[in-house]
């Protein structure tokens, strides 16, 4: 039983070292030293090593139980004397698993180099396959390289080429509209030139004839308004109730009064001619001006006066012709003229130019003729009214009395009254239905 079981750890041991080495080359089929016949040998002598002391059985009976008996005893006898042997049996076991171990790590760094070869080997075939390409490749990419330097350099010449002749077109256009504009300019100032030359031509002949109209009338001047046709009698109707459903209400005249702020502001003796229901006095004592104003209607003025307004009853021709010569720096008249006798219109004026300081500003609205809608809406919706007077003659009189710097401006576009001529190309509705109403605004030039 002892040597079954001493066999049997033997077969176990040979078994681990089997499993435990089970490789017979390396990496890249390097081959390896065989161990497996030292391992039999090992096992051999280990299984020799065993039987030592022990009795080969026999068949029973008394004879071998006698003969085995004796084998027992002559075995325990000798024990002192193989004893040395048993243990140098053992060590010398030992040494060759010793040995075989070592064997088997040589086998295992071994492989290992031999895996490291082939891993260097792949890798060195591999640069080797660069290299060949490398090779291959350098003649085709040397040929692309000139090819393309020749193409590149072909391209920079072309392109230099049309650079230069952009630039010389650049220049050329450059150097003609340079000329262009020189001569544009030259053009515009010869012109501004000439039409300030003749604005100053006409400001002198303005003066000039004013200067002789002065010398020839002498003093008879303040006789002027005394004499000459009688104007319209005054409407029997309510004046104020029809200005305020036909012309509009005090705000709506206001707001459009404002555009004369900035010229009357700043003013000390202004005369609102025609003052109505006082919509521009009012305007005046909100910008700090002192004005008054006067009308031929006694309730137009009574109004004037509950609203702690300075207004007075007075006939504008006579009135003008009492004021002191150069007494007022501003007079305004608004929808005034157009009720005037057209052979009268030329006296007020030059009464009206007579009355103003030099510097004193003028203005004058009344509705555009030039605008033909006036004719089918509130022209001659108004009794009272007269005659239209254009602006170009109005101008002329203004200028013939001494009126200088004269600004025309078109107001309340009948558009905004009257949708439907938006329909009307552009140009035809500004030249034929402008603005309802215009303003002359001027200023009295220095004497002599």
């Amino acid at each position: 039983m002892e040597s079954a079981e001493l066999i049997a750890l033997l077969q176990q041991a040979r078994e681990q070292v089997r499993a435990r080495n089970p490789q017979t080359s390396a990496p890249g089929n390097v081959p390896l030293p065989d161990l497996m016949p030292l391992v039999h040998a090992r096992d051999a002598a280990l299984g020799k090593a065993a039987a030592i002391g022990t009795v080969n059985p026999r068949r029973g009976g008394p004879l071998n139980a006698l003969v085995q008996g004796w084998k027992r005893l002559l075995a325990r006898v000798l024990d002192w004397h193989v004893r040395e042997q048993v243990i140098f049996n053992r060590k010398t076991v030992e040494c060759i698993d010793a040995a075989l171990d070592a064997l088997n790590q040589s086998n295992r760094a071994l492989a290992e180099l031999a895996g490291r070869i082939e891993a260097h080997q792949q890798g060195w075939e591999e640069l080797q396959d660069i290299r060949r390409h490398w090779a291959e490749w350098r003649g085709g990419w040397e040929t692309k390289l000139r090819d393309n330097e020749v193409h590149y350099l072909r391209n920079v010449g072309e392109l230099h080429a049309a650079f230069q002749h952009r630039v010389t077109l650049l220049e050329a256009t450059f150097r003609e509209a340079v000329r262009a504009q020189h001569a544009d300019f030259t053009a515009a100032l010869r012109e501004g030139m000439e039409q300030t030359r003749r604005e100053f031509e006409r400001v002198i002949h303005a003066e000039l004839k004013l200067i002789r109209q002065r010398a020839g009338l002498g003093g008879a001047e303040r006789g002027l308004g005394t004499e000459g046709p009688a104007l319209p009698p005054a409407p029997v109707f309510d004046y104020g109730a029809f200005a305020e459903r036909f012309r509009g209400s005090e705000d709506r005249v206001k707001a459009g009064q404002q555009v004369y702020v900035p010229y009357f502001t700043g003013r000390r003796r202004v005369l609102d001619i025609g003052c109505g229901r006082g919509e521009f006095l009012e305007l005046m004592r909100a910008a700090g001006v002192e004005a008054r104003g006067i009308d031929r209607s006694a309730e137009s003025v009574a109004l004037c006066r509950g609203k702690g307004l300075e207004a007075e009853q007075a006939d504008l021709f006579l009135y003008l012709a009492g004021r002191p010569e150069a007494g007022l720096d501003g007079i305004f008249c608004a929808q005034v003229v157009e009720h005037l006798p057209p052979e009268r219109l030329p006296e007020f004026l030059k009464l009206a130019a007579r009355c103003l300081e030099p510097g004193g500003v003028i203005a004058i609205e009344t509705p555009n003729p030039e605008c033909l809608a006036i004719f089918a809406t509130y022209f001659y919706l108004d009794p009272t009214h007269t005659r239209p007077v254009p602006h170009p003659l109005l101008v002329f009189y203004l200028e013939e009395f001494g009126i200088g710097a004269i600004e025309v401006k078109k107001l309340s576009p009948a558009l905004d009254s009257m949708p439907a001529l938006a329909t009307l190309p552009p140009e035809f509705r500004e030249g034929f239905f402008g603005g309802l109403d215009y303003c002359v605004i001027g200023r009295k030039l220095p004497g002599p």
